[in-house]
């Protein structure tokens, strides 16, 4: 049996899975290996389907890490989405045209910058969830379905509702400790293949004592 390949766009028989790596066209895109979206209808369809309203020379950037489970209806709101919010109104005039073009000031230049959205490794945004623009949701966090993601979360956080709030930590403090310091998602393909039977085991404490094991080895 061969380790799935990160270069692979469709990796397995049931035609709805996207490694996104593979996909990405945009130039302000960047997404980790082994990143998917799972979506029934159009999972080639996902930088235009799922990610809304990019336009590059806006500046901002969307980063995903790697081995992320991207839910079918995901999406991410990107910065050009705004609207002017300084004003009394929020209408955008200048993009109408006209007269109303030339007295309003250039509709980019009045929206506000929050920033890139950046997504860790190890990350499962559910079905139909929401990120919004300048979010930074850390590595190992569980994003609810329907949840709308308005600021940034902690690595490890279990994240639900509209707006999004933390529901709990998924591990205690030093379980979080150790999976920071392992970053098992930069092991290679093989090391990931080796370790993986502690990476799907219930026994967080033989886990633990695994995660100390090979620390202590790389001497970190």
């Amino acid at each position: 049996m061969m380790i799935p390949d990160a270069a692979t766009v469709m990796p397995n028989e049931y035609g709805t899975t996207v490694f996104l790596k593979n996909i990405v066209k945009a130039e302000n895109i960047f997404v980790g290996d082994y990143t998917y979206y799972d979506d029934s209808k159009d999972p080639l369809g996902w930088e235009k389907n799922n990610v809304l309203f990019n336009y590059p020379f806006f500046g901002d950037h969307l980063i995903i890490g790697k081995y992320c489970s991207l839910a079918e209806g995901s999406l991410f709101i990107m910065g050009a989405a705004n609207h002017r919010l300084s004003s009394i109104t929020t209408y955008p005039f200048n993009v109408m045209g006209g007269v109303w073009r030339e007295r309003s000031t250039p509709h980019i230049d009045e929206l506000p910058h929050k920033g890139d959205i950046v997504v860790g490794n190890d990350v499962w945004l559910g079905h139909k969830s929401v990120v919004m623009p300048g979010v930074n949701i850390g590595d190992g966090s569980i994003v609810a379905a329907y949840s709308v993601v308005t600021k940034s979360f902690p690595p490890y956080s279990v994240i639900g509702g509209n707006p999004a709030s933390l529901i709990k930590k998924r591990f205690d403090d030093e379980m979080i400790d150790l999976l920071l310091r392992l970053k098992w998602w930069d092991m290679t393909p093989e090391e990931v293949t080796e370790f993986l039977p502690f990476l799907i085991s219930p026994d967080l404490d033989s886990v633990k004592s695994e995660i100390k094991s090979i620390l202590e080895k790389r001497g970190a």
